[in-house]
């Protein structure tokens, strides 16, 4: 006698106003014996402490643990979907082989993942198609590390798993990374054949040829199969990594490779830039593209004027201080604001100087231009209303803190926030036409759909008002705080969070359709462009998602931190990175 286990969905009401589903993996401890409740208890916490440490699309995310009495609990991310197990089961015949060597790809990766785990190596010793989960994007996901360990050369485990999965060196309490090849192996054997191995004598795969079962299958697909399930270890693949190389093989061979790449996520060393660009210090900033040219500002002091088609240099603009505003062309000038205090205009063609404008602190916000005016906010904590023609001031409205909000203009008025928290609704004379009081700074720039507002706030909230008179509609409660500015599509809103996450919203009731996880905070914006969303992180990484499911589609990794939004022009990508450089890619 042991441990039960059973696996419940429930809903998180730590968030009231949505509704968050979470998996509940509970264990019942009814061991009699004091040391063996004990080991139980010790591998569930094992487990817990096992899954607080990973990152990884294909590894649910765990919330939280804790015991009661007899019983002990994981709080896990809930997966949308189905075990592998009973999408076999379900098949109407067999399944089509580029659809298992897309999962066998993505489950490579994953045991990679776990089998480069610092410092100890993870093994899974229990891969199977029960705990595979084909999630509601058709992607895999791994689960149910109960018996997962990390691994020591020369350390002898228990004999543990799943028989006619299991390789037969675990049953003598010998697992190692080709422990899971094996299995691996196993699971694709059954996936293909639709026989399951728990029914047949031990290692008996041989006994049970692939095509002679399913004539459909690859001869290639076959032994990649084969190789995995070799009995001695030594006559496998020598890690996943090599099998994953195999796998890609057989779909090139087999002319599958098209479609299995419209199945699986691009990785980021499949994308190659149009060109880059390397500036003299870190990009921050956003980028605007017109006429063929792009225009960023850096924070080497200098605007630079880049040939969009090939990335050189056609001009640079020297100010006083880095620059992260978001430059603006109008009338053939390019409008921009720099931490020397200073609105610029300058020639787009030229480069040179045509006016400034000064403030009285250093300008983050980018100007944006309605009815003759640039609107602008400052560090001097006014927001500037400056004729687009001469540069002169034309009035300043005056607010209780720095303006890092990029003002937006709708409706004959001026929306923005503050970092102290204030948001306004500005008319074109400088009047206040009503505020709204958030908790914590309100750096990201509003954006306007039908008659709401919506903006983020460092307080961790996304916030929808009225835009005619500031009264909230609804609030989404984020991770952690959003500097980010929020984008739509159809009824989506998108915004990324410290938190790691990219947010897809309801706008209409506040739901939460997905969210993608990220390496780490995303201050940057997204973007919408056909149907993805393109959207930077400090992770190094610029994503693209399938904007409706969230599913990733490709990413490419920068050297550094990603915190401006993107730019897209037929089909090009355009960004900047903190590793000093700007990129194209094909979107």
């Amino acid at each position: 006698m042991g441990g039960m286990g059973s696996v419940y969905r429930a809903r998180d009401l730590h968030f009231p106003n949505v509704v968050k589903l979470v998996a509940v993996k509970e264990m019942i401890n009814s061991a009699p014996d004091p040391l063996v409740r004990q080991t139980i208890v010790q591998n569930f916490e094992r487990e817990a402490n096992l899954l607080a440490t990973l990152n990884h699309p294909a590894i649910p995310r765990i919330y939280d643990y804790f015991s009661r009495d007899d019983r002990s609990y994981l709080v896990l991310e809930f997966i949308h979907g189905k075990d592998l197990e009973t999408v076999i089961g379900d098949a109407n015949g067999f399944l089509p082989e580029d659809q298992v060597i897309s999962w066998a790809i993505q489950l490579c990766d994953v045991l990679t993942y776990i089998h480069g785990h610092k410092p100890d190596p993870i093994i899974f010793r229990d891969m199977k198609p029960s705990n595979v989960m084909i999630n509601h994007n058709g992607d895999v996901v791994l689960v149910d590390f109960g018996i997962a360990k990390t691994f020591q050369t020369g350390q002898k485990g228990t004999m543990i798993g799943t028989e006619g999965y299991s390789p037969p060196e675990q049953y003598r309490g010998d697992a190692t990374p080709l422990a899971d090849v094996y299995s691996l192996g196993a699971t694709l054997h059954h996936a293909i054949t639709r026989r399951d191995p728990r029914l047949e004598p031990p290692f008996s795969f041989s006994e049970r040829p692939i095509r002679r079962i399913n004539p459909n299958v690859s001869v290639e697909f076959e032994a990649v199969i084969n190789t995995a399930l070799q009995y001695n270890p030594p006559d496998r693949f020598p890690d996943t990594a090599a099998m994953k190389e195999a796998l890609l093989n057989v779909a090139r061979k087999t002319g599958m490779l098209s479609k299995v790449s419209s199945i699986l996520p691009v990785p980021s060393g499949g994308l190659k830039p149009l060109w880059s660009f390397k500036c003299e210090d870190e990009i921050r900033g956003a980028p605007v593209f017109n006429q063929g040219s792009l225009y960023i500002g850096c924070y080497d002091n200098n605007l630079y004027s880049l040939n969009a088609a090939d990335g050189q240099l056609q001009w640079k603009y020297p100010t006083e201080g880095g620059i992260v505003s978001c430059p603006v062309v109008y009338d053939n000038n390019v409008i921009f604001g720099s931490e020397d205090q200073r609105l610029h205009v300058v020639s787009a063609r030229t480069g040179k100087i045509v006016w400034t404008y000064y403030t009285e602190g250093k300008i983050y916000s980018s100007p944006r231009i309605a009815d003759g005016h640039i609107f602008i906010g400052s560090d001097d904590q006014d927001l500037h209303a400056v004729n687009v023609n001469t540069g002169r001031a034309i009035w300043k409205f005056s607010t209780d803190g720095a303006i890092h909000s990029t003002p937006l203009v709708a409706n004959e008025l001026v929306f923005f926030g503050n970092e102290v928290g204030t948001f306004y609704a500005v008319d074109f004379r400088g009047a206040a036409k009503w505020r709204f009081q958030a908790k914590r700074a309100v750096t990201s720039s509003p954006a306007l759909k039908g008659q709401a507002i919506y903006f983020a706030s460092v307080d961790g909230v996304l916030y929808a008002l009225d835009a005619k008179n500031g009264w909230p509609i609804w609030k989404f409660r984020m991770g952690k705080g959003s500097i980010s500015s929020p984008a739509f599509a159809d009824e989506f809103i998108f915004v990324g969070a410290a938190d790691g996450f990219i947010y897809c919203v309801d706008a209409r009731n506040a739901k939460e359709v997905w969210r993608f996880r990220t390496e780490n905070q995303v201050s940057a914006s997204p973007i919408i462009y056909k149907d993805s969303v393109y959207c930077g992180s400090v992770d190094g990484n610029m994503y693209c998602l399938e904007y409706r499911t969230g599913r990733l589609r490709w990413k490419y990794e920068t050297q550094a931190a990603i915190t401006g939004s993107p730019v897209i022009f037929d089909d090009i990508l355009y960004f900047g990175s903190t590793d000093h450089h700007v990129y194209a890619l094909f979107a």
